[in-house]
């Protein structure tokens, strides 16, 4: 397991009581014998708003790191991600918010396969690259527009 898998590990079990973890960055690297860089790494790769986290952190001598887990309806996560996506998305961009939705039960299995059909760049292939990310970005809105619909 790598370290930042690892840390990773350890931050999302803190998480899990209470949807929150606080962290001295310092005293935690040390902790696992790590830079303090390290740990801002992972913070900044993988506890995004795009993943469903806010970080705040406060600097000097008493500064932390707050970790928080947003719960939010279905609907909310489904509009702020169209209204965050712009004209145009690239690929893994897509590929990552699709991977996400499905891992946060957003999404079923089915759904999040056919997202995934219908932005891939074999699908766009007719296109230039400028403009497959500006068609992807109008297909992927589309789509969420449609999971949004009730039916």
């Amino acid at each position: 397991m790598s370290l930042s898998s690892e840390i990773t590990g350890i931050l999302l079990k803190m998480l899990e009581d209470g949807g929150e973890a606080e962290i001295k960055r310092n005293d935690f690297a040390q902790s696992l014998g790590c830079v303090p860089s390290q740990i801002n790494y992972v913070i900044a790769s993988r506890f995004t708003p795009e993943h469903g986290y806010i970080v705040e952190s406060r600097r000097g001598g008493g500064g932390y790191i707050k970790i928080t887990r947003v719960n939010t309806g279905s609907s909310v996560t489904l509009m702020h991600l169209i209204n965050s996506i712009g004209d145009e998305i690239d690929s893994l961009t897509c590929r990552t918010h699709i991977t996400n939705l499905y891992t946060n039960n957003i999404i079923n299995k089915q759904t999040a396969r056919l997202m995934l059909a219908a932005t891939d760049d074999a699908s766009l292939k007719v296109l230039s690259q400028p403009e497959k990310d500006k068609v992807r970005a109008s297909v992927f809105k589309q789509c969420l527009l449609a999971c949004g619909k009730d039916d």
